[in-house]
């Protein structure tokens, strides 16, 4: 039997783990070609046993990370343990074995020590092109078939030797060769990074500590999540909303019902009774991404790393209290070979929801309605030689207000942690132009005490003649307000011609349009609800919200009860103190502070 670890020992292990991880995501996205990844960073990396269990993962998007053991199982039903070979390289992103959907392609290579099988070296990366039926992204379309190349567990390289017939497949099967063979040229060097750092960290502490090591730090994660779920009381705890639709039947609202029940020190995360799958890309795969979005929501709301003075390993620990049902054939747990490619914004709200009916036993740990979305817009065209461009784009929403402060405005919320991908970048390398990209101030954000998140807007015209795909939703189900305060406002997505002046309103998804020259797109994110009763929000904080042109003083006064006065000059606002008092009082009584 090996011998535990000691407690210094085992954190100069831990932290060498991260720091891998840490090295592989960077490598990745430093050398990949592609915005969505260079610039974006959606992708994940880390080191795993032979069990497939996370033993450390970069800092990057928590949907890559958490579903990389579910290629792994799914890669495992076509590669046996033994069957691996030091130098082989798989690639593996088929959404019924494991993957989080088919463009996050995996590569996986094995690490080998002392001549035995220690465990894996992984990354994944969404890739802007799989020759789909639409470039860069797909919504509707009839199955799984329509998603482009689909991959389960194929060896691009078999013990060092590569297979030069699949990496010609990917290169003829994609509209953008260069970008998606040079990504996948970077993830091949952060695996490779990987599976020598993992051996040296052996063969400096010894194949046994190691590995007795990530035992332990997984261990002491897992007791680490069980202590915060113990503090919940007992219960089954529900929460409803619904999606716009499926990308087809417009009008036609999808339920989504989350029951969290807590038993104990451990937690299950039921969605019975959410919407029957669809026929279009609209469904979630169960193993790669509606497991996932569960146990990111319960390591965000309990293990957050700025809420614990101790440091809490990110690992499969983390994974092990929570469990997830979805009946078989519902939109979160669909069976094949329905497509599943559109997945986010229903994981989004899936995450919303579990905060929802947790609220009232974790007050000081919630939030209000987030937007809890995912606006990605494929953006393409067909240059003059003939070759396509493709541009994805990850735009930004807002979070809810929150028990000590206000929403952040603009920003990756939830799940997602993508980054904005730069103008410059856009301008230099695409016919695309952003004409606006601003915080939204067509509508306020949910009025609260601490007041909710103002969305983004972003406008994108086109140059040339293209098309365009979008996958989001939240134009009908807005936010929610807690504990007293309002709701948030809903999304749109507006298409106005400057040379025409013609504009019309899409729905939250759309497939292949076509667009013409001077079309241009603006998409308004949803704005998060508001947290506690706004008449007890600071009145100055209220008059900075309007100086600084988050809500009007109409806003200010009928939600808030605070009353402004021009200043002297007639170029500013001041705060009437006294009239600000009379007018709360008065709402007060009038019960217009109650809670919602």
């Amino acid at each position: 039997m090996t011998r535990e670890v000691d407690p210094i020992t085992l954190q100069v292990i831990g932290g060498a783990l991260h720091s891998i991880a840490e090295q592989m995501g960077n490598v990745l996205y430093r050398m990949s070609y592609s915005s969505i990844i260079r610039e974006s960073q959606d992708l994940g990396a880390g080191l795993f046993d032979r069990d497939f269990n996370t033993l450390c993962e970069s800092d990057s998007t928590p949907m890559h990370i958490g579903s990389l053991p579910g290629y792994l199982r799914g890669i495992g039903k076509s590669v046996p343990l033994d069957a691996w070979k030091p130098g082989d390289c798989v690639i593996h992103n088929h959404p019924y074995y494991g993957a989080s959907h088919s463009p996050d392609m995996a590569i996986v290579m094995p690490v080998f020590f002392e001549g035995d099988l220690i465990g894996f070296s992984a990354n994944t990366a969404h890739h802007v092109d799989i020759g789909a039926a639409t470039p860069g992204l797909v919504i509707d379309i009839p199955d799984v078939f329509a998603e482009g190349m689909l991959f389960n567990g194929i060896k691009l390289y078999e013990e060092g030797r590569r297979n030069e017939a699949l990496w010609r497949y990917i290169r003829d099967n994609t509209r953008v060769p260069g970008l998606v063979m040079g990504d996948l040229e970077a993830q091949i060097a952060s695996a490779e990074l990987g599976v020598q750092r993992f051996q040296e960290l052996m063969a400096t502490y010894g194949k046994e500590t190691v590995i007795q090591a990530t035992r332990q730090l997984m261990d002491y994660t897992e007791r680490m999540l069980r202590s915060e779920i113990a503090r919940i009381p007992d219960g089954d705890y529900v929460a409803e909303g619904f999606l716009d639709d499926d990308g087809r039947s417009r009008g036609v609202h999808l339920p989504v019902k989350v029951t969290v029940r807590v038993r104990g020190d451990e937690v299950e995360v039921d969605l019975t009774g959410s919407s029957p799958q669809v026929p279009t890309a609209f469904n979630v795969p169960f193993d790669g991404s509606t497991k996932v979005a569960c146990y990111f929501a319960f390591r965000a709301l309990l293990l957050d790393t700025y809420t614990h003075s101790e440091y809490i390993p990110q690992n499969e620990g983390s994974f092990r209290p929570v469990k997830v049902t979805a009946p078989l054939g519902s939109i979160f747990n669909p069976v094949a070979p329905a497509s599943a490619e559109a997945r986010f914004s229903q994981i989004q709200r899936v995450v919303d929801l579990i905060i929802k009916a947790l609220a009232p036993v974790l007050p000081d740990k919630c939030t209000a309605g987030n937007a809890a979305v995912l606006s990605f817009a494929s953006y393409s065209g067909v240059r003059e030689n003939g070759d396509y461009w493709v541009f994805l784009e990850v735009n930004e929403a807002a979070m809810g207000g929150r028990p000590f402060s206000d929403g952040p405005d603009t920003i990756e919320e939830l799940m997602r942690n993508t980054r904005n991908n730069p103008l410059e970048d856009l301008g230099m390398h695409l016919p695309l132009i952003c004409d606006r990209y601003e915080v939204r101030d067509d509508v306020p954000p949910g009025a609260g005490k601490f007041r909710g998140g103002a969305g983004v807007v972003k406008s994108q015209r086109y140059l040339t003649p293209g098309f365009m795909t979008h996958e989001s939703d939240r134009h009908d189900d807005v936010p929610w307000g807690i504990f007293g305060g309002k709701p948030g406002a809903g999304g749109k997505v507006e298409i106005r011609n400057i040379h025409t002046g013609r504009v019309r309103y899409e729905p939250s998804k759309f497939s292949g349009i076509r667009m013409e020259v001077g079309d241009v797109v603006s998409y308004y994110s949803p704005a998060g609800g508001g947290y506690g009763d706004p008449l007890d929000r600071d009145p100055e904080h209220v008059l900075d919200d309007v100086l600084d042109g988050f809500i009007s003083s109409y806003h200010a006064r009928d939600d808030y009860g605070v009353v402004l006065r021009e200043t002297e000059d007639g170029y500013g606002w001041a705060l009437d103190a006294e009239a600000t008092r009379h007018l709360r009082s008065r709402m007060r009584n009038a019960g217009q502070g109650a809670a919602i």
